[in-house]
């Protein structure tokens, strides 16, 4: 049998725009002599819908444009994710916050099975998550029965993302009753190592099953997730006969007969890099935005989030914004002309020191401006300037806060925080310099100055001032930062591995700078916990362990 797996970048919620571009694919693939397409999950609405599901009207219109896509199917057989609504049920009606909004309807995530204009029939998702970035309890209910579909004599097993994930379950009593292929509809966001996982799972599937299996997944940045793709199809001894490419669209086909192909290579660290683009790309086109502005320092974060975010858009729509203060050193100023010239990128220069002078003379005849106060009072200028250029440019504002610094708090609220993005948000400050490292490799030339990978990181915001007089070393931080934030280990293994002293420290940062960290600007997930929806603590919290 000849397959398409259509591999496809969405916009919430945009459901003409997705109507056509699934109809658009469902023509290539008949072109391309495809008799059975796999499109990923829920991809008429985009996902995640969040509460645009319990928006009164999505859904009718969600099932108006689905009759459109059905009728286009003539000649072909298709696989696409869409949502049930199953039915009514007792709600909540009283209480105004539940009644309203969609608390009286059964809805199902699943799998169709079209052809030649007809719904075949569906399998709901059994597996509903909600952890970290998954919250889809929220909206659907578990699919209670399993089927098993056939379709020109073939015997299919149709699963959603989630259930690919989990012992027993759809998979495994479609494998019991035997099919010819499995097919696992998916909308799985990427972090770095996940891809190699997907292909583990599906493996162990296909052999179980004693069949193919089809794996469809989205592609492209949804605010704070980036879908990598990376679709596939395997043999039942586990053998590739597709590996589409990951952060690409499109419409790749394989015929079940074919000889097998070489597995994919796997590379973490580019993996990364076009996880990051895509998402900054993805933001920015989506939005309908014309650019990005970085308020570059001549360290490494903006740096890189600098050159970054022009391999994502292209020179012309990035800006550059360099504001040196009382503390900038020559260095940096260098670095940051060197940046933007390598770059070819427009760099606007704007001294912040008179107006650093002028409100620090204003305030202390109220309160005293020394120490942190003065400190913050110059990002905080920085933060005003920036955004001011951004609704002058309109380029929206992209944060280079890392991953490390945001955990300690180690950050000026309305300062260096302000923007929409923060690309390198989830990269601790040893991976920041390791991807500006990379970045250099690839472009076989010194984009990112080598001053600027080698010298000790500062905020520059007093005399001689680095990172290390405020933190413990990266070297130490970020191993500790990982153990607690992304392996969750417990206090005592803290303390046994880091030392009970620095692990009180860092736990005691990071627990009262949450206030902080409900104020960013969203982060590109691109590790299995990142700050943001995936991780949601207390404000006011008395637990420091």
């Amino acid at each position: 049998m000849r397959i398409g797996v259509g591999q496809l970048n969405m916009i919430v919620g945009d459901l003409p725009g997705n109507r056509d571009k699934i109809i658009s694919a469902i023509r290539t693939a008949k072109d391309k002599g495809v008799e059975l397409l796999v499109l990923p999950e829920l991809v008429l609405l985009g996902y995640p819908s969040r509460d645009l599901l319990h928006r009164r009207g999505f859904l009718e219109a969600a099932g108006h444009e689905f009759h459109k896509i059905v009728g286009a199917t003539e000649g072909i057989g298709l696989v696409m994710g869409h949502v049930v609504v199953a039915g009514k049920r007792e709600g909540n009606r009283v209480d105004p916050s539940a009644a309203a909004f969609g608390g009286d309807v059964f809805l199902h995530n699943a799998a169709f099975l079209i052809a030649d204009g007809e719904i075949i029939g569906y399998q709901g998702k059994k597996s509903v998550p909600s952890f970290d970035v998954f919250e889809e309890e929220r909206y659907f209910t578990p699919a209670e029965q399993v089927a098993v579909h056939t379709w020109q004599g073939l015997r299919l097993g149709l699963s959603v993302c989630e259930d690919l994930w989990c012992e027993g379950g759809v998979i495994a009593a479609q494998a019991e009753a035997g099919v010819d292929l499995l097919v696992n509809v998916s909308a799985s966001p990427y972090f770095r190592g996940k891809p190699a996982l997907r292909r583990r799972l599906a493996r162990r599937w296909a052999a179980l099953a004693g069949a193919p299996i089809v794996y469809a997944n989205l592609v492209g940045g949804q605010d704070e997730l980036v879908f990598d793709g990376g679709s596939f199809a395997l043999r039942p001894d586990g053998a590739f006969l597709l590996s589409a490419p990951a952060f690409e669209e499109g419409v790749y086909v394989f015929d079940t007969a074919a000889p097998p192909i070489p597995p994919p290579l796997e590379d973490g660290l580019a993996e990364v890099h076009r996880a990051i683009t895509l998402g900054i790309r993805d933001y920015i086109e989506k939005n309908g935005l014309k650019g990005a502005l970085v308020g570059i320092s001549g360290g490494v974060d903006s740096a890189v989030v600098t050159a970054l975010a022009c391999q994502a858009l292209g020179k012309g729509r990035v800006l550059g914004a360099f504001l040196p203060g009382p503390y900038t050193s020559r260095e940096s100023e260098d670095g940051a002309r060197a940046l933007a010239e390598a770059l070819g990128i427009r760099l606007l220069e704007i001294p912040i020191g008179e107006l650093y002078e002028s409100l620090a003379r204003l305030l202390s005849s109220c309160v005293p401006i020394e120490g942190v106060v003065a400190e913050n009072l110059q990002a905080r200028i920085r933060g005003l300037v920036l955004m001011t250029l951004s609704n002058a440019t309109g380029h929206v504002v992209l944060c280079p806060g890392n991953k490390s610094e945001i955990a300690m708090g180690y950050n000026t609220l309305y300062g260096d925080t302000v923007g929409a993005l923060a690309p390198i948000g989830d990269l601790l400050k040893t991976e920041v310099y390791e991807l500006g490292k990379y970045i250099n490799e690839q472009a076989g030339e010194t984009v990112i100055p080598d001053s600027t990978l080698s010298r000790p990181p500062s905020a520059e915001l007093r005399p001689d001032q680095r990172d290390d007089q405020d933190l413990p070393p990266y070297e130490l931080l970020d191993p500790l930062i990982s153990a607690l934030i992304v392996e969750n280990q417990p206090w005592d293994e803290l303390a046994s591995r880091f030392g009970e002293r620095l692990s009180r420290e860092v736990v005691r940062r990071l627990t009262r700078s949450e206030y902080k960290r409900r104020q960013l600007p969203i982060v590109i997930k691109v590790s299995p916990k990142a700050f943001g929806m995936g991780r949601r603590w207390p404000l006011t919290c008395g637990y420091e362990r």
